[in-house]
């Protein structure tokens, strides 16, 4: 039987998501909520989702309504998964969950005890492409892992856009970054110590100067060593890339893997490894629907989410403090 979808907010990235249900015969979506009700009408008739809530409490009181999948911006993440948490509602929550540990700790500490499932959004871990990636790294298919350079950037051009506003934690590290530190940490594993230099500009009132453009470097275990880059003022760049002791993997998308293939470099020459195309919003939802029917387990649960947030948290340490290494 399908889970029956409800989404809090029409923001942009629901498209996506909303792509991704359509093609599953495992989800659902039967409603919407938005601030504005003429607004959220329309957009419910424009999407096709049967019904349309004024207000994101309305949506959550629906009994209609299995799970949740929160759109909200950044800031708002923590505050309406735990309250779609606390009203019954098991709950996908668009990435990053918080820049904060303790916020991530009381979010999966009310899932427990509502008895509901949570999970954050990090699309990406789902696609094959990603599956094969760690494979190869964990086969040790360029030898043993000695660096990872991740880089993710686009230019964004509207100022009045949510990713700046600091009040709602907005942000490249947060935006786009955050998809470098799961590619490292899923390829080299928790880092021990980081370092990161941000570009910041001020904040749309609020008083919060917001990230721009940050580059970091983190040290795992074994004196693996990674590179990050992430900006919202610069051109589109996306890219993976684990470096061994014999060779390089490098993955081109590795984020959207809308070209799902890894290059395998070693010994002078270069063998492509494709997987099969696949939509990772769909895949994200049905791995959390089949959990809610107790017919899997989460990819990403408490523990990830965790990890995320004490590097990002660390990270902004890092810079606050003009670059200074900083434990996780």
């Amino acid at each position: 039987m399908a889970v029956r979808w409800g989404i809090l907010s029409t923001a942009k990235i629901n498209d996506a998501v909303l792509a991704g249900a359509a093609g599953s015969d495992a989800v659902d979506v039967v409603a919407v909520a938005g601030r504005d009700g003429d607004r959220t009408r329309a957009y419910a008739r424009e999407k096709g989702i049967p019904t349309a809530h004024t207000g994101y409490e309305a949506l959550l009181a629906d009994p209609d309504v299995e799970a949740v999948y929160v759109s909200l911006p950044n800031g708002l993440h923590v505050e309406w998964a735990i309250k779609a948490l606390e009203a019954g509602k098991h709950v996908l929550c668009e990435k990053p969950l918080s820049r904060r540990v303790a916020e991530v700790e009381r979010a999966f500490a009310a899932a427990e005890e509502a008895d509901r499932l949570l999970m954050e959004a990090f699309m990406w871990r789902h696609n094959p492409q990603t599956l094969r990636l760690a494979e190869l790294v964990a086969d040790r298919a360029v030898g043993e892992t000695r660096l990872v350079r991740a880089a993710f950037s686009f230019p964004l051009s509207d100022p009045e856009n949510v990713r700046l506003s600091g009040a709602l934690s907005g942000g490249a590290l947060m935006d786009v970054g955050c998809y470098c530190v799961s590619g490292a940490r899923l390829v080299a594993g928790e880092p021990e110590t980081v370092s990161a230099q941000m570009v910041l500009v001020p904040d749309d009132g609020s008083g919060v100067p917001v990230d721009v453009r940050c580059v970091a470097t983190m040290r795992h275990a074994g004196g693996v060593l990674t590179t990050l880059d992430c900006g919202m003022d610069v051109p589109s760049r996306s890219e993976l890339q684990v470096v061994g002791a014999d060779g390089t993997l490098h993955v081109p998308d590795p984020w959207h893997a809308h070209a799902a293939t890894i290059e395998v470099r070693r010994d002078g020459a270069t063998r492509t490894v494709a997987t099969p195309p696949a939509d990772s919003y769909r895949l994200e939802l049905e791995n959390l629907g089949a959990a809610i029917r107790g017919e899997a387990e989460p990819l990403l649960g408490r523990e990830d989410a965790l990890g995320q947030a004490r590097v990002i948290e660390a990270l902004y340490a890092s810079a606050a403090a003009g670059g200074a290494a900083v434990a996780v």
